[in-house]
């Protein structure tokens, strides 16, 4: 008996493996389409309910800024309430007003972590971040406020980056005011190395930074902007959308070469913050609506 195939049945058997893996491609794009769908129909809605909480807190106490707002070193911008990251010569600035109890800003953070890191490595842009505590007058609680003045500490030592990465990777259920808890803040700053110091815990503590952190949220208030995260590419809103197209990080890419078209990398390298206590700002004090 041959072991040969004849040339008819060879020939069919051919064009129907090439029929699967036609048909593998399409449903592999069809899943792929989905998955990012969903996550941009995600981040849209949360912005919605981030525009709620942001005028629901309107009127919380714990919002008002009141004495000596102590900036974290390094800060800068108008009040020094900008946390900046990336090369200062970088040619577009991207803009960020987070809350650490957000479960948008989380969101926002692990679908596009990577691709800002990229552009930062890359010089194409520089990450100018801030901080609010819409949370903490929505639902009340201070975990927004304990751990924005925690991200200040780490801040003073050149370690805002990776502490921020760590604070939305660990980041409880919105409701779950457990960033309100000192202990807990410290323990994560264990996953950062070199963080953990008499230094760091001293300033998480005393909230060292706690009117500054009340100063950045007044700052937000009074912006106008509608809800956290608030997402600006060289001042123009990106989040859930830009024009007629929605965030995703192909399309994040594309708006900043669009934006840095001609123009250079950024190459200066942004001084480290000394790990030397901070000085306080010489502004007046300012208050939420």
């Amino acid at each position: 008996m041959s072991d040969k195939i004849p040339e008819g049945n060879r020939s069919a058997r051919e064009r129907l493996a090439q029929q699967r893996e036609r048909e593998k491609g399409r449903e592999k794009r069809r899943r792929t389409l989905i998955v990012s769908s969903a996550v941009v129909g995600v981040l849209a809605l949360a912005a919605v309910v981030g525009l709620i909480a942001a005028n629901a807190g309107k009127d919380d106490e714990g919002a008002r800024a009141s004495g000596p707002a102590i900036a974290p070193s390094g800060a800068s911008g108008e009040d020094a309430l900008t946390l900046p990251v990336g090369a200062s010569d970088a040619p577009s600035t991207l803009t960020i007003w987070e809350d650490f109890r957000c479960p948008v800003c989380a969101q926002f953070e692990t679908a596009f972590q990577d691709t800002v890191e990229e552009l930062v490595d890359q010089g194409r842009i520089k990450v100018e971040y801030h901080l609010a505590t819409i949370i903490d007058g929505n639902l009340g609680g201070t975990g927004s406020l304990r751990a924005a003045n925690a991200a200040a500490c780490a801040q003073d030592v050149g370690k805002f980056a990776p502490y921020h990465e760590v604070l939305f990777r660990n980041q409880p259920p919105e409701p779950d005011d457990a960033f309100a808890e000192n202990s807990r803040l410290i323990e994560l700053a264990g996953q950062v190395e070199g963080l953990d110091t008499p230094g760091f815990r001293s300033c998480v503590e005393d909230g060292e930074h706690d009117s500054w952190v009340k100063k950045s949220d007044a700052a937000f208030r009074e912006g106008g902007f509608q809800g956290t995260p608030t997402v600006l590419l060289n001042g123009e809103s990106v989040f859930p959308s830009k024009g007629d197209e929605q965030i995703s990080p192909e399309n994040l890419k594309k708006w900043v070469a669009e934006a840095n078209k001609g123009k250079e990398p950024g190459t200066a390298t942004p001084s480290a913050p000394g790990g030397g206590p901070a000085a306080p700002v010489a502004t007046s004090s300012a208050a939420a609506p």
